[in-house]
């Protein structure tokens, strides 16, 4: 693997599942994924989120999925073959499934190459972004997307269990 090869990084190896959604490239931390699915039919579940799509049966466990496009407030999700859900491990071991337009690579990238999220020092407050970090790497940036941000609210887990 080509990212392993500068010898001068000593930082902890992190893989990540680089996604598309749109233009834009994400990667989430492969310690997080569960399970990747091709698109399928989902349930609908009444007065729920907007962003959140409905549910589906994955090995007998129901698992609510979400838009990740309606959830970080860009275009709607267009379907296609390349479509996946992919089913997240909360940190309370519950599982969520999100939509991503695609899934192209796992990159494996040394902590030392992935440079935190600076914010505005001036506001005080975090803006609301579901960037933990970027990293670099041979083909690029690839912006870390920051589960927590991205996960079920805990009033939404109950409404849809």
């Amino acid at each position: 693997m080509n990212e392993l090869r500068d010898n001068a990084d000593t930082g902890e190896m992190i893989q990540f599942i680089v996604i598309r959604l749109g233009d834009e490239s994400y990667g989430i931390d492969i310690r997080y994924i569960d399970n990747i699915v091709r698109m399928q039919q989902i349930t609908r579940v009444p007065q729920v989120a907007e962003y959140l799509k409905g549910v589906i049966n994955i090995r007998g466990e129901i698992v609510p999925v979400m838009s990740l496009r309606r959830k970080m407030g860009i275009a709607d999700d267009e379907i296609t073959d390349k479509t996946r859900i992919i089913i997240l491990k909360t940190a309370d071991g519950d599982l969520v499934g999100i939509i991503v337009d695609q899934v192209n690579q796992v990159l494996t990238l040394s902590s030392n190459n992935i440079e935190k999220v600076g914010y505005d020092s001036k506001s005080k407050e975090k803006k609301n972004s579901f960037i933990s970090g970027v990293g670099h790497h041979e083909n690029g940036l690839v912006s870390i997307l920051d589960l927590n941000t991205v996960e079920l609210d805990p009033s939404e887990k109950k409404e849809n269990a």
